[in-house]
């Protein structure tokens, strides 16, 4: 019999009721856990969030809260053997795919933690220099942030279901909301279990965290003004939920990252077998397999100068072949399959739609029987290379995300056809510069920078040091414009904005300066 996995709101913990959904092996397709979320009375779970959670964490200080964050990333990082084997398991993750996970969500509840400790006893955030209003050095404005008097509702994808929730509820309690999170429910099992260990820690205020697993009902319906919703997903979706009538109405603010057509460039100056070329190629193999392709910062378009197209897909091909697609309950298997028969279909469709008018280089849409899995059984496929020759702004590459362990390598005669291609993906979360060559990679970083996120660059100076671009960083900036959703998470206190007002407050100086704990200057 499977496991029944629970919602918690209220304060305890409540099964649905209706006919569930199910969860299941992605390798073997057999049923996991089940859930539902009928019956769950939503516009009292918001209300109790607002009312018990929001007050219970503006009363405290920035440090407080920071203990809470490590109490909770501390239960995650002693339960990781633990959480590996429901990866494994429920989410289809190869055991380094499932640490990278894992080892992501304590390490940003730990990034918070440090950050929360240096904040100290405010519990507001000051922005920058105040100014002064008048002739007379007492009349002054200050810019300060403070927490919205709402909750929070964070929908979270289902690749990373421990990260994922993690970093929104880092940044979120610090700044001092409550939070309502909920997991995609086909790889809700590792964050049903994180659940637990976080309740059971006694660390967290009553109201403060409520999760859901199953469908929203109408959760989203009682969301208002000082409310603020987190999306990770589809762009599709994301557009339906913005144009919510009383989302516009009342402002509901609205944070989305959604799909995003990562580029990763070879300059012209990099030679076969270089440190920079080394690096290229294993970056670009690792984050198009890492979690089986299915990162929203996975590399999706691969450029390459137009005379050294061949020697890359011969490289990427010899690389791609040794990955050994299967069970990944098996250690010998190297990616595992995607999360869903949906997802694999899905992918199957976007291979073929990518492949018009290009070649696919390795890999393809066919059926695939992993590793150590059940003959005909599991959401395989294999990693794809697909060449397209002669690219264009409209070609499907630049249109279409496929979410799996897939990405194009395009050819590039200069700079300006470059810019052009990589602007064509319509924004980004990240791209990555390959290149020792200053020049090229100046102009090539800020003609990319405005479409997107975030950008790396890697050269023969950071051999070794290099951090793949799909690894999300908690001091910087993870979203970006257009495609990508246009939002902003993480960042340090950047990310703490979206869950806080910003308001100007003018008035004596002294006064202001004693309020927000301002180091005085004498002249006022």
């Amino acid at each position: 019999m499977s496991t029944v996995l629970r919602s918690y709101v209220q304060g305890k913990w409540q099964a649905g009721s209706g006919t569930p959904q199910t969860l299941v092996n992605p390798s073997t397709e057999e049923a996991l856990a089940e859930t539902s979320t009928g019956g769950i009375d939503f516009k009292a779970a918001v209300a109790f969030a607002r009312e018990k959670g929001g007050p219970a964490l503006r009363a405290l200080s920035f440090a407080q809260r920071a203990e809470i964050l490590k109490a909770l990333a501390k239960a995650v990082a002693d339960a990781r053997e633990e959480l590996i084997a429901i990866g494994i398991a429920n989410a289809g993750n190869t055991r380094s795919d499932a640490k990278f996970d894992i080892d992501g969500a304590s390490g940003t509840l730990l990034y918070y933690a440090d950050l929360g400790a240096k904040l100290g006893d405010a519990k507001v955030l000051v922005d920058g220099e105040g100014v002064p209003l008048g002739r007379s050095a007492r009349l002054f404005g200050q810019h300060v942030y403070v927490p919205r008097q709402g909750v929070a509702v964070h929908i979270n994808a289902f690749n990373f279901p421990a990260w994922g929730m993690a970093e929104k509820l880092a940044v979120t309690f610090l700044a001092g909301m409550p939070v309502i999170t909920k997991p995609a429910t086909a790889t809700a099992q590792m964050a049903h279990r994180i659940m637990e260990l976080w309740v059971a820690t006694g660390a967290i205020p009553e109201g403060a965290l409520s999760f859901v697993c199953g469908g929203v009902g109408d959760l989203l319906s009682h969301l208002g003004a000082q409310d603020v919703l987190a999306f990770t997903g589809a762009g599709h979706t994301a557009a339906s939920l913005r144009a919510l009538p009383h989302f516009a109405r009342d402002s509901v603010h609205v944070n989305v990252e959604a799909d995003s057509l990562n580029a990763a460039i070879l300059g012209p100056d990099v030679s076969p077998g270089s440190e920079t070329w080394n690096t290229f190629l294993a970056e670009v193999t690792r984050e198009m397999t890492q979690k089986t392709g299915q990162k929203c910062t996975a590399v999706r378009r691969i450029f390459a100068p137009a005379n050294r197209l061949d020697e890359v897909r011969e490289a990427l091909v010899e690389r791609l072949a040794a990955v050994k697609v299967g069970n990944p309950a098996d250690d010998k298997v190297t990616m595992g399959p995607v999360a869903t028969a949906a997802q694999l279909r899905d992918v199957r469709a976007g291979i073929e739609k990518l492949a018009e008018g290009a070649q696919i280089a390795t890999g393809g849409a066919m059926p695939v029987n992993g590793q150590s899995a059940p003959e005909g059984k599991g959401f395989f496929v294999a990693p794809t290379l697909i060449v397209n020759k002669t690219p264009r702004v409209d070609s499907p590459v630049n249109q279409m995300e496929v979410f799996g362990p897939v990405a194009t390598l395009m050819p590039y005669a200069d700079n300006g056809t470059l810019l052009t291609l990589v602007a064509a993906g319509g924004g980004g979360l990240v791209s990555s510069v390959y290149s020792d060559d200053r020049a090229f990679t100046q102009e090539v970083v800020l003609g990319i920078a405005p479409h997107h996120g975030r950008v790396t660059i890697a050269n023969e100076k950071l051999a070794g040091q290099s951090i793949s671009p799909g690894t999300v960083m908690p001091g910087l900036l993870h979203g970006g414009p257009g495609r990508a959703g246009g939002g902003e998470e993480l960042g340090g206190t950047r990310g703490m904005a979206l869950y806080m007002q910003r308001v100007a407050v003018q008035g004596h100086r002294a006064l202001i300066e004693q309020m927000f704990g301002i180091k005085k200057d004498p002249a006022s």
